[in-house]
């Protein structure tokens, strides 16, 4: 049995157990490169590529990092691939990154700014809002309902 001195516990025991088999799996490798792959990586790079996953051994080195590569695009990839390892390989500080595997899509998925239906009937709205007495709450839905009106202007 271990004992911890004054209630102190190793932060590894406050990990939840689904988390830490990720984490060992090399997910904070993988949550690093997506959350900063256009700042590793070109803009151009990024438009063409997007990372799906990172296969990494027990030690966290010397993994593979899959790639959804735009179709028309994969030749310029495979040019830049040693290019993008070293990129990523230069962010971690190590060899995080031995190879790339390209997968092709035929396109990226793309947010598209869907507009909004306009509202018909405003001013039963702002009656509505005039009745709230949450004045936080108020000046929230006033605000939203410009931001609303705004956009689809």
């Amino acid at each position: 049995m271990q004992t911890f001195i004054q209630g102190l516990r190793p932060f590894s025991s406050s990990i939840p157990k689904t988390l830490k088999k990720y984490l060992r799996k090399g997910g904070f490798n993988y949550s690093n490169i997506i959350d900063n792959w256009t700042k590793i990586v070109s803009k151009k790079i990024s438009d063409s590529c997007y990372p799906i996953t990172v296969k990494t051994g027990k030690e966290m080195k010397d993994g593979t990092l899959v790639l959804n590569v735009i179709h028309g695009k994969e030749i310029e990839i495979e040019y830049e691939k040693n290019n993008i390892i070293d990129k990523i390989n230069s962010f971690f500080g190590y060899n995080c990154i031995k190879s790339i595997n390209l997968k092709i899509v035929q396109n990226k998925i793309k947010n598209q700014n869907k507009i909004l239906p306009k509202i018909k009937n405003l001013n039963k709205i702002e009656e509505k809002i005039k009745k709230v007495n949450d004045i936080k709450l108020k000046s929230s839905l006033n605000n939203f309902l410009k931001a609303y009106n705004e956009k689809n202007k």
